[in-house]
């Protein structure tokens, strides 16, 4: 049975009863690192098991399930090579599986449909694609090695950057993204696609939901403990 309303995540709780829940948690544990084949485990138990900050899962998991808040008072700066393992994970998660999936739908919509409106969509999608692929680049090759230097207490010699020219290079691609939506939904007219443009969207829908979790992740967690252990470290 779907459900809209899912339950607060806490240490006691079976994962497998929330993976029926909600399964977009499968997702969130292949971002992780971590298997969810299992018995009786309980949230706890898989934290202790892979020696992973209990908040950190938790508020990964809440995040997923739609609630929202950070409290970033439960983390430190041992936790930012695991917040950057889940973003590198979820970055080879779109690059390679996600977005060969839209392209290909893309293509099927063309056959279907070869308009110069459908046109477009190929053309909006390829210019966001590489818009993308420029911003994991930045952050896996520039910003995210910076910061593991931090954290384990070695600043890297990257000439005149910092978590603030990280933040200020911070790009917004998913609004991009609600955009090549709002043309699917709004103003391509229909012609025999319906299955292939439902398909379309509905993984657009799901690149969307991760990507709203990814770029929160990276606002109201990762940028606050990277500017704290930057201060940290220039006070020593």
């Amino acid at each position: 049975m779907y459900q809209t309303k899912m339950h607060f995540i806490k240490p006691e709780m079976n994962l497998a009863d929330l993976f029926f829940e909600n399964p977009n948690l499968l997702l969130m544990m292949e971002h992780l690192n971590l298997s969810y084949v299992f018995n009786d485990i309980t949230v706890q138990n898989i934290c202790d098991d892979n020696n992973i900050n209990l908040q950190l899962f938790i508020t990964f998991a809440n995040l997923y399930n739609g609630f929202h808040s950070i409290n970033i008072k439960n983390f430190s700066d041992n936790d930012i090579e695991p917040i950057i393992k889940f973003l590198r994970n979820s970055h080879n998660y779109y690059k390679s599986e996600k977005y060969p999936e839209v392209r290909n739908l893309i293509e099927q919509l063309i056959k279907l449909n070869d308009s110069k409106e459908v046109k477009l969509i190929e053309r909006f999608f390829d210019e966001y694609f590489e818009e993308v692929i420029e911003h994991f680049n930045y952050e896996d090759k520039t910003a995210f090695p910076y910061f593991i230097s931090l954290a384990n207490k070695k600043r890297q010699s990257i000439e005149n950057f910092s978590v603030t020219v990280y933040k200020d290079h911070h790009t917004d691609i998913e609004f991009k993204l609600m955009e090549l939506k709002s043309l699917l939904l709004r103003h391509i007219p229909l012609k025999n696609d319906n299955s292939v443009r439902r398909k379309l969207l509905k993984i657009l829908f799901e690149i969307d939901y991760d990507l709203s979790i990814h770029s929160k992740i990276e606002d109201e967690l990762l940028i606050p403990l990277v500017r704290e252990t930057e201060l940290k470290i220039a006070n020593e």
